[in-house]
């Protein structure tokens, strides 16, 4: 096709994150570029927290405060307005520090004698020295005589998110850093809870955002907008944008996109959708793109849209017409270019050094290959098309598209966000990099199979790779083998500890409640855990509930899981977890509290010699796993 003539702005909207840009926009724009469309950006989730968290933001905040009746005042807000001086007078600075303009002023924020501390500081009794209980700083164990930075930094998030806790009670409750608003749209079967919080009056923070996006639109006065929602947490505020864009440019064009329409919204027949956007695109965004904008330039009929919801005679239409997409080879560069690089935010949530990657530093995400070249777990959304369409990209394009990066960003870490990285990718982009000279630092997720050995452990190792990351999920070989994960517990402590072997940090995503699972299981799981930390295996963990989606095959084919679903509630919004009736009949909600309670400690260096039943608030199971067994795995 030829150019468009079109000005188009992608959005990301709060909350996703704020240590680096959410890629969406960057992949969006880097491509309409290379197809010669004047495209722009701006990260509006970055934008709304630094107006809130400001001098001026903490004297609104105050105000606020100020209105509630002291009996109906929570600790946090009485802490905030009693030191309200010291918040006004540190929070730019704090902001400062966190973005990396400030380094000298760790000094004054380790001392704990410059920040106002909140109920959120009570946090830090988690790193009491175990032998040394009674006496000495907390944190010295924590960080050791010289990390002033990483001290200071995580006292800095602790600050911010007391503030947080403040403005949530006293202005907006749905208010989070990530997941905002999120029960609003969370699989909700209809748009009727959204609808209510979009028609009421606006908070603060719904009226920051306004005056934010109208400077936006002002600034790049596009005709077309794109707002990219990855998650739940996001879709409040891209409606409120939305909202906002319509009442003050009704001809402009609104496009919703991302990770939550191409999962929750695949059904999607609500019109009122259409109040706030003219349309909804799914899956990979280029191809529907193009013919949207040769549609809104009048050069393509309706019919010929790709993937696209609209409203027509008031009904919602979907639209089709079958085309290639465009292949990931051609798809061009990211560009961070019209997002504040310098500004973003180095919090340090919590201390595990593979655990803070996810909050702490900025990182250029890139992605070596298109969908999964697996494809077959049980509870992974693998009829979609972002798991199921494979495609690979040379290496030598794949660093070419590295060193483009680094030339506009100046910043040499990398995360690649695969859903699960080919390890002949890997091994043949390593050797590109080493070729080439290239020096970065990369981290990704893999899948822990037999291909990633030591020797290529080592090899990635010296291309710069520092970090992966990796499902183990429920670590029992019966559970393993009906997720179709295609590994087994000693084949991924035998993987992990490679990688561990090769200064490589390895997290492991754990999973609990999939179907027919015990408390047998969940104990056995929570002993080979326990053993994976205690033997280096694994530095950082994270447990999430299992979530049956109607995407999954464990949705499509319940009863080959032992399982029945639970029928959907009717409704024409989102569409995705759907609950199901396991006959084990497993507490999983009290396994739960137990398995993250263990997993923080673990992740602290804490209580790894200890009985895994401890954990657990409940009478459970003797585990039935030998104390030894992952021992045995990897040195027989």
């Amino acid at each position: 096709m030829s150019a468009s003539s079109l000005r188009v702005l992608s959005l990301i909207p709060p909350m996703t994150q704020l240590n680096t840009p959410y890629p969406s926009t960057a992949y969006l724009t880097g491509f309409l570029r290379s197809r010669g469309v004047t495209a722009s950006q701006e990260d509006l989730a970055l934008a709304l927290v630094l107006q809130l968290f400001s001098r001026a933001g903490m004297q609104t905040l105050r105000e606020h405060v100020q209105r509630i009746p002291m009996r109906q005042r929570t600790d946090c807000m009485m802490q905030f307005d009693i030191s309200y001086e010291r918040y006004a007078a540190t929070i730019d600075a704090v902001i400062g520090f966190l973005q990396g303009r400030d380094a000298t002023l760790s000094y004054r924020i380790a001392g704990r004698n410059y920040l106002p501390e909140g109920p959120r500081f009570a946090a830090l009794d988690v790193y009491m020295d175990p032998d040394d209980p009674d006496g000495g700083d907390p944190l010295a164990w924590a960080f050791g005589a010289l990390g002033s930075q990483d001290r200071a930094r995580h006292l800095a998030t602790l600050y911010l998110n007391d503030i947080a806790d403040v403005l949530r009670e006293a202005v907006d409750p749905r208010f989070e850093f990530v997941r905002y608003a999120e029960s609003l749209a969370l699989s909700q079967p209809t748009f009727e809870p959204l609808a209510k919080a979009l028609a009421a009056a606006p908070n603060w923070v719904d009226d920051t955002l306004d005056a934010l996006t109208r400077e936006a639109m002002a600034t790049h006065r596009p005709q077309l907008v794109l707002i990219s929602v990855p998650f739940p947490g996001a879709v409040y505020a891209a409606f409120r944008i939305a909202q906002t864009i319509k009442r003050h440019w009704p001809e402009v064009k609104t496009c919703l996109g991302g990770g939550y329409p191409n999962t929750e919204l695949r059904e999607l027949a609500e019109p009122r959708v259409f109040d706030y956007f003219d349309y909804v695109t799914l899956d990979d965004g280029e191809r529907p793109l193009l013919a949207l904008m040769e549609h809104i330039e009048g050069k393509r009929g309706v019919s010929r849209l790709v993937r696209t919801f609209l409203r027509q005679d008031g009904a919602v239409r979907y639209v089709n017409m079958q085309e290639a997409d465009v292949p990931f080879s051609e798809v061009g560069t990211p560009t961070w270019d019209g997002l504040p690089i310098d500004r973003y935010l180095s919090l340090l949530d919590m201390l595990n050094p593979m655990h803070r990657l996810w909050s702490d530093g900025r990182w250029n995400k890139l992605t070596i290959a298109h969908g999964c070249y697996w494809k077959k777990c049980s509870f992974c959304d693998v009829t979609l098309d972002y798991i199921s369409r494979y495609e690979t990209a040379s290496a030598e394009l794949l660093v070419d598209r590295i060193e483009a990066i680094i030339a506009e960003t100046g910043q040499t870490g990398f995360h690649f966000v695969d859903e699960a990285a080919p390890p002949k990718m890997l091994k043949a982009l390593a050797e590109e990099l080493l070729r080439r000279k290239l020096s970065i630092s990369w981290w990704g997720n893999i899948r822990f199979e037999k291909s990633f050995t030591p020797e290529l452990a080592q090899l990635l190792a010296e291309s710069g790779c520092i970090a992966i990351s990796g499902g183990l999920e429920v670590a029992s070989d019966r559970l393993l083998k009906l997720m179709k994960k295609g590994v087994s517990v000693e084949q991924v402590a035998r993987v992990t500890h490679g990688f561990a072997e090769a200064g490589i940090l390895v997290h492991a995503y754990l999973m609990y409640g999939f179907p027919t699972q015990t408390e047998q299981d969940t104990v056995d799981a929570l002993e080979y855990v326990r053993q994976l930390f205690d033997n280096g295996c694994i530095q950082s963990g994270f447990f999430h509930r299992f979530a049956c989606t109607v995407h999954s095959p464990v949705g499509q084919n319940p009863e080959e899981y032992g399982v029945k679903l639970v029928p959907l509630p009717k409704g024409d919004f989102a569409k995705n977890d759907v609950g199901f009736i396991d006959p084990t009949g497993t507490d999983h909600e009290l396994m739960g509290r137990g398995l993250n309670k263990a997993l923080y400690n673990f992740m602290h260096g804490i209580g790894l010699d200890g009985d895994v039943r401890g954990w657990f608030d409940v009478r459970v199971p003797k585990p039935k796993v030998p104390r030894q067994f992952i021992e045995r795995a990897l040195y027989a």
